[in-house]
């Protein structure tokens, strides 16, 4: 096996009708851009009845997610949350709440390991959903980024297992996790390292990639940003499934 395959990520993706959420982080071919990709996907009513807003008022940044219907919403506590947020040289990008955990410890001056160590998989038996996170680090105008996975170490998630990676980038590549390996009852988590895969230098040539890749039943929405690394500005792409 070659360890430094990269591959397109629409292989990852095309025969996988429910990777669930997902975070790519990386940077583009040209080493000009920081990237970064989050996705959601649903199965049930709950899950689905979502759409992804740029939060006014907010950093250029920062992204939440709304009920596309506020009046079917069942259980806001999983679904409703703020994926992306920024604080001092950091860009943060996960699958829930601990976003906020995450933001809250790098201001104080602590760490994203320490942020995570202080929280778990979701409380969703019996599929004890992870939590996947990452966070892009411009300290000093250079760029590293890290990516973790919490989740449940047994059956009936009686201990959290914590993994984090720590990368320094590769012109062309970016990191893909996930939270399930694919559909199941209950969902299979999400196993091994971050898988490599191809960055080009288009976010909208990146974002039709991911997008078209998705099970067209299961996808929700998706958010893909390119951040020039000399100046900070971002090029963004949204797209849902529903739109107001």
């Amino acid at each position: 096996m070659n360890v430094y395959e990269t591959k397109p990520i629409s292989s990852l993706l095309e025969s996988n009708t429910y990777p669930g959420r997902g975070i790519v982080i990386g940077q583009s071919e040209d080493g000009k851009s920081a990237v970064f990709a989050y996705f959601i996907m649903g199965r049930s009513e709950n899950s689905r009845n979502r759409i992804f807003e740029y939060k006014n008022g907010g950093d250029k940044y920062e992204l939440t997610i709304y009920p596309f219907d506020p009046s079917k919403v069942s259980d806001p506590s999983l679904i409703i949350y703020s994926p992306v947020r920024s604080v001092k040289n950091c860009v943060i990008v996960t699958n829930g709440d601990q976003t906020d955990t995450v933001y809250d410890f790098i201001k104080e001056g602590k760490t994203f390991e320490e942020a995570l160590e202080t929280r778990c998989f979701e409380p969703d038996a019996p599929n004890f959903t992870p939590r996947i996170s990452g966070i892009l680090d411009f300290e000093s105008n250079a760029f590293t980024y890290k990516m973790s996975i919490l989740k449940s170490g047994d059956e009936k998630g009686g201990v959290c297992n914590r993994y984090t990676y720590s990368y320094s980038p590769v012109s062309g590549v970016g990191h893909f996790i996930h939270t399930y390996n694919c559909d199941g009852t209950p969902i299979p988590t999400f196993t091994g390292e971050p898988r490599r895969v191809e960055i080009p230098n288009d976010a909208m040539t990146f974002a039709n990639q991911l997008w078209t890749s998705l099970n067209a039943d299961n996808k929700i929405s998706l958010h893909v940003c390119y951040i020039d690394l000399q100046t900070k500005s971002a090029d963004r792409v949204l797209i849902n499934k529903y739109n107001k």
